[in-house]
């Protein structure tokens, strides 16, 4: 960590940073925004964001934690854009979703992966966020509250809500 703030070593050190994080804050983006055009960018403004900022990182929390924060903060500005350009909420825009998801080259998933794509995609932003976290990087609430700033207990509360209602997407598809 010091060696992010020396000058001298910042640069490769924030390259290393690069390195070992990629790949695990693209998953998590992807998984928000879906589309890894969308993911790519965002990951492109979350190291920008980041090296940028780096003076502003007081070591209070893990740089990991840090890194995430800003990774789902600047997902959650491309959801809300794209909201704005159109509303997500007819049974045809969530087959658009869903029909540009299967056809997305970097997309490998099955039917199941999709209809669970599908499902996620209806849910609220925290909801989303809480349960991407928690289900597929297996993150304790306690973490996942370090990086959201909020309590574990509407974490908690969040993330049961949202498996309701992505079981009940699935019961309603069968």
């Amino acid at each position: 960590m010091q060696q992010l703030t020396n000058p001298k070593t910042q640069r490769a050190a924030f390259g290393k940073l690069v390195k070992e994080f990629s790949e695990p804050l693209y998953w998590q983006i992807r998984r928000i925004v879906l589309y890894h055009e969308d993911a790519n960018d965002v990951m492109q403004n979350v190291f920008m964001k980041a090296w940028t900022h780096l003076d502003k990182f007081h070591q209070e929390s893990k740089i990991s934690t840090w890194l995430y924060r800003i990774a789902i903060n600047e997902s959650l500005d491309v959801l809300r854009r794209n909201k704005k350009q159109s509303n997500i909420h007819t049974d045809d825009d969530i087959m658009q979703v869903a029909n540009r998801l299967q056809a997305d080259q970097y997309f490998d998933g099955d039917e199941a992966d999709a209809l669970l794509q599908q499902a996620i995609s209806q849910l609220p932003d925290v909801q989303k966020t809480v349960f991407n976290l928690r289900y597929f990087d297996n993150m304790k609430y306690s973490e996942i509250s370090a990086i959201m700033h909020t309590s574990e207990g509407s974490l908690k509360a969040s993330y049961h809500i949202a498996v309701k209602k992505i079981s009940e997407f699935f019961h309603k598809n069968d």
